[in-house]
């Protein structure tokens, strides 16, 4: 067992999930696998769409070929329920395709934590729609998402 911490610490509340939460998004709209695979066991088991990777080296992996694939990526995550070890978030992202087709992806993530705050498990559902770029409602620059933008609920999403 890896003797990281990741704050906040479970059991989670509904404030602390929230903390939580943004954290995950803040890192993923930065788009740096190997400093995001840190807030994860090192034996972590994901179920990403149809893909299924545990450790470290899968999710960076993973990672890497995603945001290739995906450009103009912004994600906005929301918690959904929250149970001690466990969050639910709904989240919705946007992103680009080599073709120039812009997709706007809804989803839901099931997260169980470890005692130092790291993610063990991971399961993630997700839908692509695809949008025309008027259509599109994120964009802050790349990184983390202004604190004055609004949310999945306040954006009707």
């Amino acid at each position: 067992m890896s003797n990281d911490k990741k704050a906040p610490l479970p059991p989670y509340d509904q404030a602390s999930a929230v903390i939580k939460a943004r954290m995950a998004e803040d890192a993923w709209n930065g788009q740096q696998p190997e400093k995001i695979a840190k807030a994860y066991s090192e034996n972590s088991i994901w179920r990403n769409r149809d893909q299924f990777v545990q450790g470290r080296d899968e999710i960076i992996q993973l990672l890497t070929a995603k945001w290739q694939q995906e450009t103009e990526y912004r994600l906005i995550k929301e918690v959904w329920a929250v149970d001690s070890h466990r969050i639910a978030v709904r989240f919705a992202y946007e992103y680009c395709d080599a073709s120039g087709q812009w997709y706007r992806a809804y989803g839901n993530e099931n997260w169980q934590f470890d005692e130092n705050g790291l993610m063990e498990q991971r399961h993630a559902s997700i839908n692509d729609l695809k949008i025309e770029e008027i259509e599109r409602k994120f964009y802050w620059p790349i990184g983390r998402r202004p604190d004055e933008h609004p949310g999945l609920t306040e954006l009707g999403l």
